[in-house]
């Protein structure tokens, strides 16, 4: 199994309240108009499961099958042009931060691999930022 991993983000708020909104996908609800129209389209989610069309590779729809609470949320494909594991990862940083890593694992042929190893980098570094972007403070109206 191949792993692309991202660089571990420091996030302004404490492991549990991070763990708390990125375990239940309906808060995805107060952020879905930040994601580019663009890159990403018919965003639809409830508490355990999301669906997206991403250009140019698809429909992708992911399910949570694991949470370990406080440290990890584990997402497994439901559908998705190459099946794959997402892993988000929670570490205490001090009383106020935590650090996050993502990593997606997937099964992929030499040719395979070549093709999509960069996208996929990317793709990681890209999805850590955002979510370490998000403010996370339990009564901020935003998430």
């Amino acid at each position: 199994m191949m792993k692309f991993e991202s660089n571990v983000k420091l996030v302004q708020a404490p492991q549990e309240t991070v763990y708390a909104k990125l375990s239940d996908l309906n808060n995805l609800e107060h952020i879905k108009d930040r994601i580019p129209a663009d890159k990403v389209k018919n965003l639809s989610f409830d508490a355990e499961t999301l669906s997206i069309e991403v250009a140019p590779v698809g429909k992708i729809a992911l399910r949570i099958v694991e949470k370990e609470p406080c440290k990890c949320i584990k997402f497994g494909t439901i559908v998705s042009p190459l099946p794959f594991n997402l892993w988000i990862q929670l570490l205490p940083a001090g009383d106020n931060a935590c650090k996050m890593k993502l990593t997606i694992g997937l099964e992929l042929n030499s040719f395979m691999k070549a093709m999509v190893q960069k996208p996929l980098q990317d793709g990681v570094e890209r999805m850590a930022d955002a979510l370490a972007s998000i403010p996370y403070e339990p009564n901020n109206p935003n998430l």
